[in-house]
């Protein structure tokens, strides 16, 4: 069989055979020209202009940050020992909590606005690209606001507090839930949500020991361990806007464009920077592994003789397998990074079954060590193999899965065939799993065959198990966007992705709670924020581009696959 193309945005082939066996670079790139735009090519800096339209964008975006920070005070998922209420001026916020709301979804819609409306300006093909420098001062100008505020959109935080304290005091996380461990009236159980109360950590050894050694700074104190815990995932972020980029100018993508579309994203700056979710830190350490693996290995192209092996290049494969490891000792779906890793190793190799079968024991070898290590060193053992299925029980509409369940209980109810809701639940979970896993198998076999980019299988794979799994939530979207970001170019991706990571980041309230049944809290602050949001466009109405001009740029640039 010849070798499998796609053409990108500016219409240059890219043979996903050969550009993806190694850290060499792309077929096209060798063989034809650079052409504007593309990844092998610098871009020309942007005009006046653009310039102004940047500088325009970052403000709109930064005062999206301090109204989400304002908005938090009031609307966030604060502690239940909360010192704010009394602290003059800041205190308001939470005596107008419908209010507060409205203010943070304002933030929250100006900072979607300006993400999209910057995704413009790295746009592949474009002539004239956002520099790397100014892509990440407009990243450290949305962030910085949003780093001393309290957590919203969710509790995890607090669960991983206390879950931390319980493996400070030399008890096993993954045997006993906070209130067990810790008793229902200390401080740190207090803020955990009743269903967590009860439960064992669903984490990895290596995150646990992280804030294990945290709880020896800040104790019992909330504030402090949400704060040090929110630096934690920023390293994770740090991390990723390190390897992300690098990846991507290696897969024929511009670093600009995947950092627009990984890092920059609203999921990343609510969901981690705000949320203090532990994700980043997996993608992080996950992404980290396989650039580290990919740098020494070169590119074979089919037909080609293989090179000899490279200086460093089994040392890269090691440090590779140990990031993406220490990855899955934080959260379990970075593990299957390491199938992809072994993938891209047997094609350098040869792409031969045996070729395979020696990838399999390196990087197995080396993973197995690593898990082990971290295991027995971490002294919490191998417990977390038993309480990967925690989250499970959540029961949200969100995960496919479950909501298959869920209809099916209710059609059985309308047949009068029974209440088999629970039943019915375990059953749809059990074959989205199985689907999840047949997709990320079939990903990987094509990926061998050299039919595949590796990262877009893996962030496909990642994907399908992710949504077809027990529990979906929008956070866990950017393990497939982030690693996608690094090789799938075409702007017809990047418009589904953003338009879907757009419409998921205001799915989840900010305080993350069912509001004691005040049904009439989110309207009303829906409605007020988009107020503000359409007076704020037709007050600039003459210096940002219109949305329709924006979309016939989107059609224009998404050429089909």
């Amino acid at each position: 069989m010849g070798p499998v193309e796609r053409r990108k945005d500016d219409g240059t082939r890219v043979d996903l055979a050969g550009d993806v066996t190694g850290g060499g670079a792309p077929a096209a790139a060798r063989d034809e020209p650079p052409s504007t735009g593309s990844a092998t090519a610098e871009p020309a800096p942007l005009n006046a202009a653009e310039d102004r339209l940047l500088d325009l964008l970052r403000r709109i975006g930064t005062v999206g940050a301090l109204l989400m920070a304002a908005g938090s005070l009031g609307a966030g998922a604060a502690p239940v020992y909360n010192p704010l209420p009394s602290v003059p001026v800041l205190g308001l916020f939470a005596r107008i909590p419908t209010a507060a709301m409205a203010c943070a979804f304002t933030g929250m819609f100006l900072v979607i606005l300006a993400w999209l409306y910057l995704g413009r300006l790295v746009r592949p093909g474009r002539p004239r690209l956002v520099s790397r420098s100014q892509m990440d001062r407009t990243l450290v100008m949305w962030t910085v606001p949003l780093f001393a505020v309290p957590p919203m959109f969710s509790r995890d935080v607090y669960s991983y507090l206390a879950q931390s304290d319980i493996a400070a005091k030399g008890l096993d996380p993954y045997l006993l839930g906070p209130a067990q461990a810790l008793g229902v009236d200390h401080p740190l159980t207090r803020g955990v949500p009743n269903i967590w109360r009860d439960t064992p950590a669903p984490y990895g050894p290596l995150f646990l020991s992280i804030g294990r050694a945290l709880t020896q700074v800040t104790g019992d104190h909330v504030v402090s361990g949400v704060l040090l815990q929110r630096v934690v995932e920023l390293v994770g972020l740090a991390m990723v806007v390190w390897a992300l980029p690098r990846l991507a100018r290696r897969f024929g993508v511009q670093p600009v464009s995947a950092l627009w579309l990984g890092a920059a994203n609203p999921l990343v700056l609510f969901h981690v920077v705000v949320g203090a979710h532990n994700d980043t830190l997996a993608i992080g350490l996950m992404l980290t592994g396989l650039e580290l693996a990919l740098r020494r290995l070169p590119a074979v192209l089919p037909g080609e003789p293989v090179p000899p092996r490279q200086p460093g290049e089994i040392t890269g494969v090691v440090l590779g397998a140990v990031g993406i490891s220490a990855g899955a000792m934080v959260k379990i779906p970075a593990v299957l990074a390491l199938g992809f890793l072994v993938v891209i190793v047997a094609r350098r190799w040869g792409g031969r079954a045996a070729d395979l079968g020696r990838a399999i024991l390196l990087v197995g070898a080396v993973s197995l060590a690593m898990i082990v290590l971290i295991c027995v060193g971490s002294r919490l053992g191998f417990g977390w193999l038993t309480t990967l299925g925690t989250p499970g029980k959540i029961r949200s509409w969100l995960s496919p899965a479950t909501g298959v369940g869920f209809l099916g209980a209710t059609l059985a109810l309308l047949f009068d065939l029974g209440n088999h809701t629970d039943r019915l639940i375990t059953l749809s979970r059990v074959v989205g799993t199985a689907a999840g896993g047949l997709i990320s198998l079939r990903l990987l076999w094509q990926t061998f065959r050299g039919r595949m980019v590796p990262m877009i299988g893996l962030g496909a794979g990642l994907g399908a198990m992710l949504v077809l799994g027990p529990v979906v939530q929008p956070w866990y979207l950017l393990w497939a966007v982030i690693v996608l970001a690094t090789a799938a170019g075409t702007s017809r991706f990047r418009t589904w992705a953003a338009g879907v990571s757009a419409v998921v980041a205001v799915l989840v309230p900010p305080t993350g709670t069912a509001f004691d049944g005040r049904a009439y809290v989110l309207p009303q602050a829906y409605l007020a924020a988009a107020l503000v949001v359409l007076t704020v466009l037709f007050a600039l109405r003459g210096r940002l581009p219109s949305v329709g001009t924006v979309l016939r740029e989107l059609r224009v640039s998404a050429p089909r696959t």
